[in-house]
């Protein structure tokens, strides 16, 4: 597992966690970010690619 990989299980981390606190709060934009973060945390721990090298990619699709 590489760094960026790490990163990934990390944001995802992050992510579920925004989910939660968004949905305990009430706070549809915090669960929102949640499943962002979620989602590009996977992709990054899929890939082993950096959130710029993927944002790259994306943006040139």
């Amino acid at each position: 597992m590489n760094k960026d990989q790490l990163e990934g299980k990390w944001k995802q981390i992050k992510g579920d966690f925004k989910k939660k606190y968004g949905k305990i709060t009430d706070d549809e934009y915090a669960e929102a970010e949640g499943n962002i973060d979620k989602l590009a945390g996977k992709m990054q721990e899929k890939y082993g690619k950096s959130k710029e090298e993927l944002k790259d990619e994306i943006d040139n699709w």
